[in-house]
């Protein structure tokens, strides 16, 4: 089967872009690729990159193919594909994506969820079985 794609997608080309002093407030459903540099407030649907500059601020809810944070979020951040947190970003809100890079410097408060699957660390953590846990707390009851 054959993908058809838009080709300004496909050329990497920035659709959208919300500038320095620009405020939006509500749903912002964007086809292509969004830079925010301004600030937006309500909820972002972005069908590829969302892009948020250094000097931008964003309080919502962000769905996209992919984030790339340099600046402000207040909000859930859900993608397809990956999620970067640059250095000097602040990341206030849950992540969910597959794949997930966050810079040293980058401020994140919040829960991630790498679509449910724990990572293989070719090892079994160890695990306290009830017995060892009873016998423990029995000698320092001593």
């Amino acid at each position: 089967m054959i993908k058809k794609t838009n080709s300004s997608e496909a050329n990497g080309l920035m659709n959208t872009i919300i500038g320095k002093d620009t405020v939006i407030t509500g749903t912002l459903d964007v086809k292509g690729a969004l830079r925010v540099d301004g600030q937006v407030k309500g909820k972002v649907l972005c069908s590829d990159c969302v892009t948020v500059g250094a000097t931008g601020e964003i309080e919502a809810d962000i769905e996209a193919q992919t984030a790339v944070i340099a600046g402000h979020v207040t909000g859930n951040v859900v993608c397809g594909d990956k999620i970067e947190l640059q250095a000097k970003c602040e990341m206030d809100g849950d992540l969910k994506t597959k794949s997930l890079v966050i810079e040293q410097g980058a401020l994140f408060c919040g829960a991630c969820n790498m679509k449910g699957s724990t990572p293989d660390l070719g090892f079994l953590a160890p695990q306290r079985s009830i017995h060892q846990v009873s016998i423990n707390e029995e000698e320092e009851g001593r």
